[in-house]
């Protein structure tokens, strides 16, 4: 009891000297340099508070638990975005936790209420995607912050964290196996031992490949945000699943102000927001190969065979295939698609008349999105994706179609242009630019621009409107951003 008073206190007075800097900073005189230089005032404070916690360890003889102390914090490169998932639990809610991650639960604590302060801030100040990558931050330090687990979409069953859907599956009696997807908990050995449940009877796995063979009766993987239709296999349905839940979770934070409407976030923060909501099911489906990629799709898409995936709005599906040729990034570009297309109401046919480049830019700049340690995700970077191809076609080609002649093309002109290849990258580069020039400084305006160009009202024009530039400025921010050493 002592024991826990002296550490409540210490979170206290470690909170309070984390949060001093944020002190006379408001939401109506904060710019996006005060926000960043903040956040990296409140890291540098707490990496040398994690530093010393470390030595402190070593020194102690716990060697594993100082380095995973020294490891807590990632690098974050210039021009990218970390983002984290979320375990169901803290670590410290398990039984009989070792002594020595009560000092650094206390650090963890502090420093999460220091990030959520900052996110109220941000929000306030129509900082949506800040304010959402700050309380999943504050939500990776201190699991049980009941706040930003709220804000993210969780609730809480005993002493973990699910959202709605998962809840739901818990309380029927499922779990969530890595391989087999949400199963009966008694379902689980038999899978294990390779029978399948198939019409009220259990089958062999051979058995049930043969019955998913066509990927008409292919196996259905079902998510909190898609359905999933492979007649790959069942596990690599639900490994696809996975990735997209994943995938998912951080577009949502850094487009919430294409979700949501101005305001709308602040309240949530302030706690006055709606609970969280059952989301739309995505459709995908996941072919065994190419041929049988090309085979189902060739009738209704002509060049289906020079294509690595497809996103139909029409059919409001997106189609990919496995095999050597498929890569990650692929599969998010068409999944980017997907999200603006289906997650609000938009315009039947987006970039028909202008503005298409954008929908194609940040496609391509969530190729980037990569998991490069585990639980710790980056997008963006310097030399991720076609960033690199943008600045050669740039600086060395000198190729380049200034924004007030881009922001004219439609989707035709795009895709019957013989610079397209040099359009896309040029595009990614722009995306990159506009997400994080300054600061992310052009940031709000693009979930702007994009939300006019999704629902049909930008016109050639909107962009340097939201941006307050005009376009010969744009263009050459953007020259100076990729010539950056």
């Amino acid at each position: 009891m002592i024991r826990s008073s002296i550490a409540a206190r210490a979170r206290i007075a470690l909170a309070s000297a984390l949060a001093m800097s944020l002190c006379g900073l408001s939401a109506g005189s904060s710019t996006a340099g005060d926000l960043v230089a903040d956040r990296s005032k409140l890291t540098e404070t707490y990496g040398a508070q994690l530093a010393a916690l470390a030595d402190a360890l070593a020194s102690e003889g716990l060697a594993a638990p100082a380095d995973e102390v020294r490891g807590w914090l990632p690098e974050r490169p210039a021009n990218t975005i970390t983002l984290f998932s979320l375990p169901p639990r803290a670590p410290w809610s398990t039984p009989e936790p070792p002594v020595w991650l009560a000092r650094f639960r206390t650090l963890r604590e502090a420093q999460s209420e220091a990030l959520f302060s900052l996110a109220k801030i941000a929000a306030q100040g129509d900082r949506g995607a800040l304010a959402m990558e700050l309380a999943l931050e504050a939500a990776r330090e201190n699991p049980d912050h009941a706040a930003a687990r709220r804000l993210l979409g969780y609730l809480k069953k005993g002493d973990e964290w699910h959202r709605p859907f998962a809840l739901r599956q818990l309380n029927a009696g499922k779990v969530w196996h890595p391989q087999f997807g949400w199963l009966p908990s008694a379902h689980v050995p038999r899978y294990e031992h390779g029978e399948r449940s198939f019409q009220n009877r259990w089958i062999s796995a051979e058995e049930d490949r043969r019955r998913h063979a066509e990927i008409d009766l292919g196996w259905q993987i079902e998510t909190a945000n898609y359905q999933i239709t492979t007649n790959h296999s069942l596990e690599e349905g639900v490994r696809l699943a996975e990735r997209l839940e994943q995938f998912h979770d951080f577009w949502e934070i850094l487009f919430i102000g294409y979700l949501e409407k101005p305001g709308q976030l602040a309240k949530r923060f302030s706690g006055a927001g709606s609970p969280p909501r059952d989301a739309r099911k995505h459709n995908v489906v996941y072919f065994r190969d190419r041929a049988g990629y090309n085979r189902a799709l060739l009738p209704t898409q002509p060049q289906i065979e020079i294509t690595l995936g497809f996103y139909s709005d029409r059919q409001q599906t997106a189609y990919f295939f496995a095999g050597e040729e498929q890569q990650a990034g692929l599969v998010y570009h068409e999944a980017t698609h997907q999200l603006f297309q289906e997650s609000r109401a938009t315009a039947a046919a987006v970039g028909t008349s202008n503005n298409v480049w954008i929908a194609e830019g940040i496609a391509c700049y969530w190729e980037t999105l990569r998991e490069f340690e585990p639980g710790r995700y980056r997008i963006g970077g310097d030399d991720a994706g076609r960033l690199p191809a943008a600045r050669r076609r740039l600086l060395v080609d000198q190729f380049y179609t200034p924004l007030g002649e881009l922001v004219g093309y439609g989707l035709d002109r795009l895709q019957h242009d013989p610079n397209i290849a040099k359009l896309y990258s040029e595009s990614a580069g722009l995306a990159t630019f506009f997400m994080h020039y300054d600061q992310g400084r052009y940031r709000p305006a693009l979930v702007k621009y994009l939300s006019a160009v999704y629902t049909g009202a930008a016109s050639e024009e909107t962009l340097a409107k939201f941006c307050g530039q005009g376009y010969s400025d744009l263009d050459r921010q953007y020259r100076d951003f990729l010539s950056q050493p």
